[in-house]
């Protein structure tokens, strides 16, 4: 772990003059192992022992950290592993939508996951969810994530910010997790602090403008920007919204929040944020805002330059038996059948044939010769209706061999397409064939650490 004397010199005089008294505290906790912490998926039947975040419903701190890789509990998207003060989301988002109404949301800066999962446990099935990442790599380890947890009502992008600037009005809310010089993962992560220099401050300063320019035309009117970053320093946070308010009419949201907590309120201006300090809460560096858009509406109709081909009345009757949701409407995309919400099937056509999807809904099946291949993304829907599968229930020496695509025992198993379970989780696909079976976990996502 670094030392004082590692910090760079003018992150501690900023610091140092920003904290008084308290900066050696802040020192100190950088020596400190960071608190593990992870957030439940409501929808998974899954509990885990732990002192509660408080900022958070299903946030849960953990006296030690397991070796997640090894549990099959986590692929199973029972829960993700989550750095807490992050979860602060949820107060914002409570605090500043109805949230028993449909809304359009766009996490922006998405990758790898976790507020994206977190945005879908606090939507209602109704609401559309945007879930974009710029770096192609990232954006489909962000896909996995968001298909472990399960939802159908999400769509993951890999696009530019700027071309989110033709939706003229159209998201209700939008998360901006801008890139940052990442001074709150000084603890964790102690290659950012030889990264750290006054000119990288500037340099993502000015990059995080620029996102929040382009991003800017696609928040409705009275809509929400959740801006937030992993960092200390007025360059990238407060300043940073008091420039945007000098462009546009916006206001600032204050969140009651519990003073136990430990977050620091700040205003700079009339800008009004929180601030994360690891030696004042259970957590690493974070600061978050929330500003409601106040500018007249323009008007704008979701578009749709043809349409993607339904599934047939026969293949949706089939695959209809297969998940809970009646509302499904199915759609097929290169012999891929998937699934979204009839209410939202207009808006998720549309930006299917405007951005660049990585998935979209929940991937069904594929069709091959007329057959009917399940997904991996149904395997892991909370949609999926077990029943209508064979399943097999198994130990843990054989879940961490099926997660590492290797094969299983799978004794008198029933020929077919086999639901493989975990403390009745369900991790994916076996197919049982007549002589042998075949495991069908995706290749790109199979674990590769040994067993302790």
């Amino acid at each position: 772990m670094k030392t004082e004397a590692s910090l760079p010199k003018e992150f501690e005089d900023a610091l140092r003059a920003k904290l008084g008294s308290s900066f050696d505290s802040f020192v100190a906790s950088l020596r400190q192992l960071p608190p593990v912490s992870i957030r439940l998926n409501p929808k998974k039947s899954f509990q885990l022992n732990g002192t509660p975040v408080p900022w958070s419903k299903w946030g849960k701190y953990l006296n030690e950290r397991p070796v997640f890789t090894l549990d099959p509990s986590f692929h199973s998207g029972a829960y993700y592993v989550q750095e807490a003060s992050s979860m602060f989301i949820e107060q914002a988002l409570m605090q500043s939508n109805d949230l028993t109404k449909p809304l359009r949301v766009l996490d922006l800066c998405a990758a790898p996951g976790g507020k994206s999962t977190h945005l879908l446990s606090l939507l209602s099935t109704d609401s559309l969810l945007v879930s974009n990442e710029v770096i192609r790599p990232r954006a489909v380890i962000l896909s996995e994530n968001i298909q472990k947890w399960g939802h159908a009502n999400v769509m993951v992008t890999n696009n530019d910010p700027e071309d989110f600037s033709a939706l003229t009005g159209f998201f209700d809310v939008i998360v901006v997790d801008a890139p940052c010089s990442g001074e709150g993962l000084f603890r964790k992560d102690t290659d950012a602090i030889d990264e750290w220099s006054p000119a990288n401050v500037d340099l993502c300063s000015q990059r995080q403008r620029r996102i929040l320019a382009n991003i800017w035309p696609a928040l409705k009117p009275n809509g929400i920007l959740i801006y937030c970053t992993c960092t200390y320093n007025e360059h990238e946070n407060e300043e940073n919204l008091l420039w945007l308010q000098a462009q546009h009419d916006l206001e600032f949201i204050s969140l009651p929040i519990d003073e136990s907590w430990g977050i620091e309120t700040i205003g700079k201006a009339n800008a009004v944020g929180y601030r994360f300090y690891p030696h004042q809460v259970m957590g690493e560096g974070f600061f978050l805002a929330v500003v409601r858009k106040k500018e007249e509406p323009q008007p704008h109709r979701v578009k749709s330059k043809r349409s993607l081909p339904l599934a047939s009345k026969k293949v949706a009757e089939q695959i209809r038996e297969w998940v809970k949701q009646d509302d499904l409407q199915f759609f097929l995309w290169n012999d891929l059948v998937y699934g979204v919400p009839s209410a939202l099937s207009k808006e998720m056509e549309a930006m299917i044939q405007q951005f660049r999807i990585v998935h979209a809904g929940t991937p069904i099946a594929t069709m091959k010769h007329e057959k009917f291949i399940p997904e991996h993304a149904l395997a892991l829907s909370i949609d999926l209706k077990k029943a209508c599968f064979p399943q097999m229930e198994v130990s843990l020496e054989n879940a961490l061999r099926y997660l590492r695509k290797e094969p299983i025992d799978v004794g008198a198993a029933k020929r077919g397409y086999t639901l493989i379970t975990f403390k009745d989780l369900p991790l994916g696909w076996m197919n049982v064939l007549d002589n042998r079976s075949n495991n069908l976990y995706p290749k790109e996502w199979r674990i590769r650490m040994a067993d302790r």
